[in-house]
């Protein structure tokens, strides 16, 4: 009997996503390179991922102690691309893993990954609370701990049996001609885009309409709590209902979402509604996408099908979104800015209900 290695994988969750909660708010810069993509085909290849999840781990940490030594811009910038291109490498890997841990239960996943969320909160809030009592170089221990926190877990994690798709092995080109994963991988891409200008200007939407400093910092809490609440019931949704109609409801909640951002933030329970849809916008779409990436990319395509996830998704998709948003808040200002992220989720809306259908309680092509 497969004994389920829990603790040894959300540990790992924990602490990847406690880095970017401590790394990522307070450098202000967070790269997605196109490493991930080079690693899965790796992974792939080799049939074994572990053993890459520690390098990277590893190689990280000794990226990210150059940033002790580095005295000037050329140094702090290549110190940031060494640490992003083995940093990138890790978690479509570690989500692969987990699936194939999963196999018999995949539903399971999100009980793993909201360790993750819990980590961001944990992280977030300890190192704010922290940096108010330390000098602001104490931000750099703060990021090797949890750093040597993902060694520990990557060290810990037990390798997973690749199980490959009865038949000939498929190649990745081939399922990537598939209609419903083209259809799903962009769909992906505009949700990312559409969450740019909420990562980016959220905070200034709020303070620039009245909201203080502690309102807001409870509306980003509201918006991880609900997060973390649907990835508890998630596998319960999983079993209930088809990976289309999550990803379906998903991405009308961010058509909702957004418009009631941009057009509703006079009012604070309209706010308050639009930052609990973050739990369907993110966190049940998130769950719903890589589910269906594991099924849709067998056997030793798995870990690339993960990676061209994460690099299309958070890495292309959110590139956009950043830029788009950046030129369009002064040019066209909140409200319009925050439409086009409804109409990017629209769109995502469009590709899953056009290319994507329901096959008994799975998702398959049209």
């Amino acid at each position: 009997m497969h004994v389920l290695p829990y603790w040894r994988l959300s540990g790992y969750y924990f602490f990847y996503f406690a880095f970017i909660g401590a790394f990522s708010p307070y450098f202000g810069l967070y790269l997605q390179s196109f490493g991930p993509y080079v690693w899965g085909s790796l992974a792939d290849r080799a049939a074994r991922r572990v053993p890459i999840v520690r390098l990277a781990a590893a190689a990280s940490l000794i990226g990210f102690a150059a940033f002790f030594f580095a005295s000037n811009f050329v140094a702090l910038l290549v110190a940031m691309a060494l640490m992003a291109f083995f940093w990138s490498a890790a978690l479509p890997l570690v989500e692969t893993i987990t699936f194939d841990h999963l196999r018999d239960e995949p539903a399971s996943y999100s009980r793993i990954r909201v360790w993750g969320s819990v980590g961001f909160i944990a992280a977030v809030m300890g190192t704010g609370a922290l940096l108010d009592v330390l000098p602001l170089a104490t931000l750099l221990w703060v990021c090797v701990a949890m750093l040597v926190g993902i060694v520990a877990y990557a060290l810990a994690m037990p390798e997973a049996p690749v199980h490959c798709a009865a038949g000939e092995p498929v190649p990745v080109a081939e399922v990537l001609r598939q209609p419903h994963v083209q259809a799903l991988l962009a769909a992906c891409f505009a949700m990312s885009a559409a969450h740019g200008a909420l990562y980016i200007f959220y905070s200034i939407h709020l303070a620039e309409n009245g909201y203080g400093n502690t309102l807001i910092g409870s509306l980003w809490s509201l918006k991880m709590l609900a997060k973390i609440v649907v990835f508890m019931f998630m596998s319960r949704l999983m079993r209930r209902f088809s990976l289309r109609t999550i990803l379906l409801a998903s991405f009308a909640a961010a058509v909702l979402r957004f418009l009631m951002i941009g057009w509703g933030v006079e009012s604070l329970a309209v706010i308050f509604i639009a930052q609990l849809l973050h739990g369907l916008t993110f966190g049940a779409h998130h769950a719903a996408s890589i589910a269906a990436i594991n099924r849709w990319f067998p056997g030793r395509c798995q870990a690339r099908g993960q990676a061209l996830y994460s690099s299309l998704s958070f890495g292309a998709g959110g590139l956009l979104g950043g830029l788009f948003s950046g030129w369009s808040w002064d040019a066209l200002g909140a409200a319009v800015t925050y439409s086009v992220s409804a109409a990017f989720s629209l769109v995502g809306l469009i590709l899953i209900w056009g290319w994507v259908r329901e096959t008994g309680n799975d998702t398959a092509a049209r």
